[in-house]
Parts: C-alpha cells; sequence; structure tokens
C-alpha cells in the first residue's frame, strides 16, 4: 500500500480519481467552494498545485466516494476488517483458529516501529504561517486544520499502544491567537484527549500534543474511527496502511515519519482563549467558544509535502462518506455491545447527532392482545447511553419487522407514523447533554431528548395530501405536504419561547376546531414551508437541527397526567431562534468565481 500521500496521489490519478488545478488558487473560500461542487457531483479527487501564499500543494476530497476510499484501502480492508470483526466477537478466534491465526500475524506486523530520530526523515523546520492558511466559511474565525490527527498519551500510563489519536479541529490564526505561537484546540473533555488533559492537570503539568497531518490516508481514516475498546489507533493505522507507523521522540514528543506535516505543544491548565466561529457539519456555524490553547513548540513539513483538507457544512459533505465507510468496516458493532439492538441508523441528512432511526426486539409482552413498546424502552436508554449516540435528540425506535431498514428514511418514518400513540409513546429526558455544535437547546451542550416508540398494529393510514380544512385556519399559513402524515405550516417569526406557546397553543385549537387531524400526526412550525417540503432532506434538515424537543414539542389537544405528557397531533416548531446559530450561507462573488473550473456543470480543472 502506500508509504505515503503522495503516493496515493499518483495512483488516483493514474486511475482518473483525481484531477489537477495548476492555477494559483485562494485559500480563502475558493478552495473550499471548488471542494464543495466537485464533492456535491461525486467528482474526483482535488490536487492545488499553487495555492496562494504558501508554497505547498493541497489535495481534498480523497475520501468523497466510498468507492474511492474502498479502493485506497483495497489491499488491506478485508484483513482490517477481520481484526475489528474479531476484536467484536473474541469467540469467533474459537469458531475460526486458522483464519484469526493469520490475523494475529498482520496484527504484529503493524506495531509502531520506533526510529532514532527526526533526521531520519525528510522533515524541516518551518512555521504555522507556512502553511496553506484555508479558511471554509465566509464567517469562520480563521484558517482551520480540518483533518488534524491529534495524537497524545496517557501521562498515567505512557507509550503509543495507550495513546489517543483523534480528529479534533485546530484553528491555526485569528482571534486572540499569536501568530505562529498558538493555536486553538477544539475537543470536549469526555473525548480521549480530554481524559488526558485532566489527568495532566492532576499531575499538575501540560499536555503535551502532536498533530499529524497527511501521510498515508489510513492514517487520516485512524483519527475518527471508532474503535473496539481495547483496539489501539496507532495499530489500526499500521493494519489499514499495510506498513507500520513510523515515529521518534524529539524533545518528548512524538514525531510521524509518515506525515506530511508534524505540528508539536503544550497544553496548560485553565489555559484557554476564543475559538471559532467555524462553520460546522450542522449546516450553521459552531459559534466561539473558550477552549485549550496549543503553545506551538516546533512545525515540521516535508519539502514535497501536501497539505490534505477537507470542507464541512450542511450534509452531505465528504463526512457522509466518511460515515459510509466507517459504517462499512465496524459493521455490527453496535448491535454487540447493546443487547436487543437490531440496528441503529444516524441520519445524515439531519446532522446526523440530532435524530437517530432504530430497530430492536419487543419481547416483554408476549401474550399482551394490544402490544405496546415496553421492551423498546430499556432498548432506548441503552442506546441513548452509548458512546456518540449519547448525542442525539430524537430518537424514533420500533420492533424487528422484516420488512423495514432504517436505511428506507421515508418508509421508516411511514411506519412509525402509521402506529405511533401519541398520547402513550412520547418519552421526554429533560436538562440533559446534547452535541456541542447543536445550538437548539438551552445551552452549550445542554438540551433534551425525546423517545418516539411505536409498535404494534397499524393504527391510522396517513394523509396524502394537505387535510381537509387546513388551509382555511388563518393561523396557519401557507401550508404544505410534506410526506403521508406531516404537513409543514408558517408562523410568524419567532419572538420568545412564553409567546411561541400561546401562539402555538392558539394554532393547534383553530386546528382541532376547523381540520380533522386523525390521519396527519405531525405538523412542523416552519419560517419557509415551501423550503421545507421541497425535499425530505429540507424536512429533515430544518426539524430536526432547530428544535429542542422538550421546548419545542407541542400539540393538539396537549395533556400531562403523572407527569406523562402526549396528545392527538405532534406538532415540531422549528422556526429559527434568537439563540440559534446563524445558517451556513456561500459566498456568492467566490460561487461565481470558480465557475472558470467546471464546464456544463462538470469539474475539469484547468486543464
Amino acid at each position: 500500500m502506500y508509504k505515503s500521500l503522495e503516493e496515493c496521489v499518483l495512483d488516483l490519478e493514474q486511475q482518473g480519481e483525481l484531477v489537477r488545478i495548476r492555477e494559483e488558487v485562494d485559500p480563502y473560500l475558493e478552495m473550499a467552494a471548488i471542494h464543495r461542487r466537485v464533492y456535491q457531483e461525486g467528482g474526483p479527487a482535488i490536487l492545488f498545485e499553487n495555492v496562494k501564499g504558501t508554497k505547498y500543494r493541497a489535495v481534498s476530497n480523497l475520501f468523497g466516494t466510498p468507492e474511492r476510499s474502498k479502493y485506497m484501502f483495497r489491499k488491506t480492508w478485508d484483513g482490517v476488517h477481520d481484526v475489528i470483526a474479531m476484536r467484536d466477537d473474541p469467540m469467533s478466534a474459537l469458531k475460526n483458529p486458522l483464519k484469526n491465526a493469520g490475523t494475529g500475524f498482520s496484527a504484529m506486523k503493524a506495531l509502531p516501529m520506533r526510529l532514532t530520530s527526526v533526521n531520519a526523515s525528510k522533515l524541516e523546520e518551518i512555521n504555522i504561517s507556512d502553511l496553506p492558511m484555508i479558511q471554509s466559511w465566509p464567517d469562520d474565525g480563521g484558517a482551520f486544520i480540518t483533518l488534524p490527527q491529534v495524537l497524545t498519551e496517557d501521562p498515567d500510563n505512557p507509550g503509543l499502544m495507550n495513546a489517543n489519536l483523534g480528529m479534533y479541529r485546530a484553528q491555526l490564526n485569528g482571534n486572540d491567537y499569536v501568530q505562529d505561537k498558538e493555536i486553538g484546540m477544539h475537543y470536549q473533555i469526555h473525548r480521549g484527549i480530554g481524559v488526558h488533559q485532566t489527568k495532566a492537570v492532576q499531575k499538575g503539568e501540560p499536555l503535551k500534543v502532536s498533530i499529524f497531518i497527511g501521510g498515508p490516508p489510513a492514517h487520516t481514516l485512524a483519527a475518527v474511527m471508532p474503535l473496539p475498546e481495547g483496539l489501539s489507533e496507532m495499530l489500526f493505522a499500521g493494519l489499514l496502511s499495510g506498513r507500520r507507523f513510523r515515529h521518534s521522540y524529539e524533545d518528548g514528543y512524538v514525531i510521524s515519519h509518515d506525515a506530511d506535516f508534524v505540528i508539536t505543544g503544550e497544553v496548560y491548565p485553565e489555559d484557554t482563549k476564543p475559538e471559532g466561529p467555524f462553520g460546522d457539519h450542522l449546516g450553521y456555524y459552531s459559534l466561539k467558544h473558550e477552549f485549550p490553547v496549543l503553545h506551538v513548540h516546533k512545525v515540521y513539513g516535508k519539502p514535497d509535502a501536501i497539505y490534505p483538507f477537507t470542507v464541512v457544512g450542511r450534509p452531505p459533505q465528504e463526512d457522509t462518506s466518511f460515515g459510509e465507510i466507517i459504517h462499512e468496516l465496524t459493521g455490527n458493532a453496535v448491535t454487540q455491545e447493546l443487547p436487543g439492538v437490531k440496528e441503529v441508523h444516524a441520519i445524515d441528512a439531519a446532522g446526523v447527532h440530532p435524530l437517530l432511526f432504530a430497530i430492536g426486539s419487543e419481547r416483554y409482552t408476549p401474550f399482551e392482545k394490544v402490544k405496546k413498546p415496553m421492551e423498546l424502552l430499556t432498548i432506548a436508554n441503552r442506546i441513548l447511553g452509548f458512546g456518540q449516540l449519547s448525542l442525539a435528540k430524537y430518537l424514533w425506535i420500533t420492533a424487528d419487522d422484516e420488512s423495514l431498514n432504517t436505511h428506507d428514511e421515508l418508509g421508516f418514518m411511514q411506519y412509525i407514523l402509521e402506529r405511533i400513540d401519541l398520547r402513550r409513546d412520547l418519552h421526554f429526558q429533560t436538562n440533559t447533554t446534547i452535541d456541542t455544535l447543536d445550538y437548539s437547546g438551552t445551552g452549550l451542550n445542554t438540551g433534551s431528548k425525546v423517545v418516539m416508540a411505536a409498535y404494534g398494529e397499524k393504527k391510522r393510514y396517513l394523509c396524502q395530501e394537505i387535510p381537509a380544512g387546513l388551509d382555511n385556519v388563518k393561523e396557519a399559513c401557507n401550508p404544505q405536504f410534506v410526506l403521508p402524515g406531516v404537513v409543514a405550516v408558517e408562523l410568524n417569526a419567532y419572538q420568545d419561547e412564553t409567546s411561541a406557546t400561546d401562539e402555538i397553543n392558539a394554532v393547534a385549537a383553530a386546528i382541532s376546531k376547523n381540520s380533522d387531524m386523525s390521519a396527519c400526526p405531525l405538523i412542523v412550525v416552519c419560517d419557509d414551508s415551501d423550503f421545507v417540503s421541497k425535499t425530505k432532506d429540507n424536512f429533515l434538515w430544518t426539524t430536526f437541527t432547530r428544535s429542542n424537543p422538550s421546548h419545542d414539542m407541542h400539540g393538539i389537544n396537549s395533556f400531562i397526567e403523572n407527569k406523562h405528557w402526549g396528545c392527538d397531533t405532534l406538532i415540531i416548531d422549528a422556526r429559527i431562534k434568537p439563540h440559534h446559530a446563524p445558517p451556513l450561507i456561500e459566498d456568492e462573488e467566490v460561487e461565481a468565481k470558480i465557475e472558470r473550473f467546471f464546464e456544463n456543470g462538470r469539474f475539469v480543472g484547468d486543464q
């Protein structure tokens, strides 16, 4: 496999999977705009050979299609899949001893290799400002590293096999950072690097950090993989690249000899500065907040280095393709970790974390005449307490059915809406954790969750058009049919929580009086019902990124009984609220400027 990013680039070019741009391109907005366009059309990887303000080349969209990713790892894919499967299911080693003997041998060959010093590599000292300063969105706080491999060692148990390799964004300039001396690190305290920082603080010492950029693509994927407990990211990187991770130590920092660039530095206790804003994967800006500062020690780069980057924004983006290959590699890890769970699907169009679809088992009431969710509620709590699934706000869950597939998103939603008892099947968790990047809640990391558990016989046939009489309700403007059982209506712009509740209660009363909503269990209140109803993805993105279940779910004939809330028809207020982060909007001048690289809507580079 590839020893370097350069080898990968040349191979992809020979396969027609990479196009060069030789003309000078501006890293401020222009490169990101080109990337977004190319990704959306399913295009090739892009090698920018002349990046304004730097001598280094840059490459993006390497992982833009699952097919290209699998091609890059074609020689090691099956072996890595076997290792992960064995780690998830130790009994497989007993069932297939010969097969797993080979897997163990592969793992031994993938162990990290320590070299004498950085002098054994082609790395030379440079400055942060020598890097391509790529800014993706107009209101970003500066340039960011978007494909970093951030390595920290456990202060209590040092060594690479116990190290954490993660992908945490890094802000290179802007805000109050001292150029070339400080960069911002964005990560949550519960992540691997946060655990290491907590231990370093307890010891009263700074945490040493190494950031690798580039190198074999396997190293980038290793940094983002949710690996089984006990499987080292460094071992995984070696397995997937088919080559041992080559490194040395300089001044106590790990130096990757395979990377194109290396940044070393220290994070000190309680030392923070404002980081952001940053256009993020939910389709909005994550705003400026206090995050740790990395005090730069040394920066290295190879003379012929290539700087890899990606662009995030409203899904789908390249991280969508990342998710697909990760799911294929990890396979049924979630179902093995969580008893009773048959399938879990994070909905990419809704920003991944806000909305989960799940299928579980329901064995608690085999002799009940009326089927209802019971075991499903136990399973829902397992899901919402597991890893990054705990960041979800909405969990739609039902029991195993051979006809069901959570990836058939329209079919799954219809199945739930046909069966849900809205007076019984809504279960809230309030004042809890949500995604740091989600501003629909009541504060940073703070919001609510709801489990929508439906099981049993079909309770309703869903409307296939706007229910009769709804267009006569003057309080609900411009009603639009979204999908079976779902309509969108417009209200005035959101003002505050009190007035919103009063307004929606008035609308609910008017609808109940004038329209039969028995076949329409869900109404979405929004700012633009034409937009919401235009595509399934618009509906998913608007509804689930702009609402906080505990505050924004209302209903027709709603009630509270013994602290349980229910209704006859559910209303979700998905209007933009004053506390929400602004959505990402592309710069029109830049979009027009990059047309020179496209012909008839197709990317051609400048050849």
